[in-house]
């Protein structure tokens, strides 16, 4: 399995297009044949701070994610509208 979370802030006055483009980006993404699990957030104390859990079968997986056709445009629409340069990524080893 590959685990990781992302998070990002959204710039004042976007967080309600990134949560849009974020649903939208996760209904693709589920549909993947190594995706298990991408479940995205948002903070309540913090509304414009998201926070997304991933779960890929393997490594091959998580790579065919990567090239998927629609996550140069999700990334590209991020990079406008998210504090960060990217979606801060931290990477996983689950137990047991």
């Amino acid at each position: 399995m590959k685990v990781l979370y992302a998070e990002f802030t959204a710039i004042d006055g976007m967080a309600e297009d990134v949560e849009w483009r974020l649903l939208e980006f996760a209904e693709s993404v589920r549909n993947e044949p190594g995706n298990v699990t991408f479940a995205p957030h948002r903070r309540v104390n913090h509304p414009n701070k998201f926070f997304v859990y991933e779960v890929y079968r393997d490594e091959a997986a998580f790579q065919e994610h990567l090239a998927a056709p629609y996550q140069g445009p999700f990334n590209d629409f991020l990079a406008g509208a998210i504090e960060e340069p990217k979606s801060q990524l931290t990477f996983l080893n689950l137990l047991g």
